[in-house]
């Protein structure tokens, strides 16, 4: 095996003991938060900046796709990160929830919006 077949596996090997050593609530966390962050992009809630408005990047379709998949993910895991942890997380998905409501031109009907088949009807 040459040094250089045997970088990428020492690489590999780092990164997974970096892994280990982090709790499981704050890989769990740092996911929500990524989530959140691209749904609320995909909201048109995006910073406007140097190359544009940040409301060109709304995409209603994909938000929903996020905020879904979000929803799914917080329900799931607040019965194990205990409500100290999912507190945050759920006053932020109802935050999307809403912000996506908002921003439709033809708002779902009350428990038809993006993940509220997991958390229930956002008003």
């Amino acid at each position: 095996m040459s040094s250089e077949e045997s970088v990428p596996a020492e690489a590999v090997a780092e990164v997974t003991r970096d892994i280990a050593e982090v709790p499981a609530v704050e890989v769990i966390t740092s996911s929500a938060v990524h989530l959140m962050s691209a749904a609320a992009v995909k909201c048109g809630l995006a910073e406007d900046g140097p190359d544009g408005a940040g409301s060109d990047l709304k995409d209603l379709d994909e938000a929903r796709k996020l905020i879904t998949a979000l929803a799914g993910f917080v329900t799931g895991a607040a019965t194990v990160i205990g409500d100290h942890h999912a507190r945050p997380l759920r006053d932020g998905l109802r935050s999307l929830q809403l912000a996506f409501r908002e921003a439709s031109e033809f708002p779902d009907a009350p428990g038809e919006g993006p993940g509220e088949k997991f958390t229930g009807p956002v008003r």
